[in-house]
């Protein structure tokens, strides 16, 4: 049996984390390793424990849950972390995506769907709600301030993906798993994961959802909000 995935919960409401923290526990793959009610004790956490995920609230008094996330992606860059919050504020998204977050997750998620992002930020996976997947699109489209955009690569780089490189980058754009991806090339999971490195190797990029920006900065994917 796999090692569970060990998970330290960060959010200023004792009850909300009492609640997590009984759903997870119902679940063998899941460890609570620790708790804590600010963004500075949740860096320190962090920093002590080494989770592989860290559910994070964005609004916190103190240090706020993105400043957090970017002093955790700094001391703790094996952690994985996934925004756990009530915005549904575009801003919020890009800035704590830019800051490090691997995910971002609203709190009305069922109880099926956060496990199932529990799971894939812990694979390296990037996780965001679907209703806020528009959001992002379109803030990146620069119907947000030029400074809430995630940085841009040159257009240039898109020349040094291969046919099927591209094609997988359409997907990842659509916020499709690499479980997802395979099943509908009819590839190995195991093949679709070595295209993806390529690809953010290629483009120069650290993250999925970097390379989902991208995509759609350069006109590859169109978001279906239109």
């Amino acid at each position: 049996m796999p090692d569970p995935i060990r998970v330290l919960l960060v959010d200023d409401h004792a009850l909300f984390r009492s609640g997590i923290k009984s759903l997870l526990q119902r679940h063998a793959e899941f460890e609570i390793v620790g708790e804590a009610g600010d963004g500075m004790e949740g860096v320190k956490r962090a920093g002590q424990l080494k989770p592989d995920v860290v559910l994070l609230d964005l609004h916190m008094p103190g240090l706020s849950g993105r400043d957090a996330a970017a002093m955790m992606a700094e001391e703790s860059p094996g952690s994985h972390v996934l925004m756990l919050t009530v915005s549904e504020d575009a801003e919020d998204l890009i800035e704590t995506l830019r800051a490090g977050a691997c995910g971002y997750l609203l709190k009305n998620i069922e109880a099926d769907a956060l496990i199932a992002a529990i799971n894939k930020a812990a694979a390296g996976e990037s996780v965001i709600s679907p209703q806020m997947m528009g959001k992002l699109l379109k803030g990146v489209r620069g119907e947000l301030p030029p400074k809430t955009a995630v940085q841009t690569v040159v257009a240039s780089e898109l020349n040094k993906l291969s046919p099927r490189e591209r094609e997988i980058l359409t997907f990842i754009a659509r916020g499709q798993s690499n479980k997802e991806i395979a099943r509908q090339l009819e590839l190995a999971e195991s093949t679709v994961k070595i295209h993806v490195q390529n690809i953010l190797r290629k483009l120069n990029l650290t993250s999925r959802v970097q390379a989902a920006v991208f995509a759609v900065e350069q006109g590859i994917v169109q978001d279906s909000e239109g």
